[in-house]
């Protein structure tokens, strides 16, 4: 079995060397992102290997189809990137990793929330800089707050098994009610009441066309006057620009993303040697209550054997003709 795999990193190598023992697959690996352009890279290969900002688009997928290009792995629990449509036309079958280590992403969510909240990273600074002045550190705890779970799959149920913890009021919104937190306390509210009554809002739901820009001027409206909004999951959950009208207005008083709109054009790369274009995430970087992290919220060592080997089993039930548990239709 032939994967060309895109977007490659060298930790990414890495790992699908480690594993690669138990497989015997023919690697062959491309820093490059998977796009229109790149694809026919893919050629003599039986499966391309994505990430979450390559170009998986009808274009792109008609060349994989000609290449011989039989499977598109995704090393990534989110799809949005993939054209599923256009990949059926071409018989060509899609599996993802659906869910790997929810803790490395809740955890990340709640290092966010108190890195904003306690301002470690300035304090952090200033300290090696001789200041031991605590002025503008001041925080809140998080005992009795009420925070908000847009999103209560495996991480957002996670998220949520954290925070309660801390002595937090937890109210959620998702499509259908998740159980387990109903029985540990967590009231699930209609999304306006929740937007309504957080102090803290974390997202860890899907893009799709329901939840894209989930976050707008007229959700924010609602929000209480200082809220903290957090995002682990997907850029575009989040109206960019409309984030930084309620960031102007000190309706958001803190912001603290992993993730953002137009991250394939910066996410993964060093750019400290070139000047960056892209205004609006130049513009969130001035603000002293904005927190950005590039999409690490999922980097563990656990997550990453868990992608991996998820990943390599995905290929082999392919390979085999088994049943494919995590395909994508």
């Amino acid at each position: 079995m032939n994967i060309a795999v895109f977007s490659t990193k060298s930790y990414d190598q890495e790992y699908f060397e480690k594993y690669n023992a138990d497989y015997d697959y023919n690697f062959s690996f491309y820093e490059t992102a998977l796009n229109p352009d790149t694809a026919k890279l893919s050629a003599d290969c039986n499966v391309v290997c994505v990430f979450v900002n390559d170009v998986v688009n009808e274009e792109t997928i008609k060349i994989l189809s000609a290449n011989g290009i039989e499977l598109i792995a995704l090393r990534c629990a989110g799809y949005n990137n993939v054209d599923l449509e256009a990949a059926e036309k071409e018989g060509i079958k899609v599996v993802r990793v659906p869910a790997y280590s929810p803790e490395a992403v809740a955890e990340h969510a709640l290092a966010l929330i108190l890195t904003l909240n306690r301002k470690t990273h300035k304090a952090y600074n200033r300290v090696r800089e001789g200041n031991f002045s605590l002025k503008n550190l001041i925080g809140f705890n998080l005992s009795n707050k009420t925070i908000g779970i847009i999103g209560t799959g495996k991480i957002g149920a996670t998220f949520g098994k954290l925070l309660k913890g801390f002595g937090s009021k937890l109210i959620a919104y998702d499509i259908a009610e998740n159980e387990e937190l109903v029985a540990a306390g967590v009231e699930f509210l209609p999304l306006e009441e929740v937007f309504q009554q957080s102090d803290i809002i974390s997202l860890h739901c899907p893009l799709n066309k329901h939840t894209k820009h989930i976050i707008n001027k007229a959700s924010i409206a609602k929000m209480k006057d200082g809220v903290m909004i957090i995002n682990t999951s997907r850029g575009a959950l989040i109206k960019t620009e409309d984030a930084i009208a309620g960031l102007k207005d000190r309706k958001i008083g803190y912001l603290g993303i992993d993730v953002y709109e137009q991250e394939e054009n910066l996410f993964f790369e060093d750019h400290s040697e070139h000047i960056i274009q892209d205004d609006m995430i130049l513009r969130l970087l001035s603000f002293p209550n904005v927190l950005i992290t590039s999409h690490q919220a999922y980097f563990t060592k656990e997550a990453m054997d868990q992608i991996t080997t998820i990943t390599l089993n995905n290929i082999k039930s392919f390979e085999t003709g088994s049943e494919l548990e995590n395909e994508v239709k």
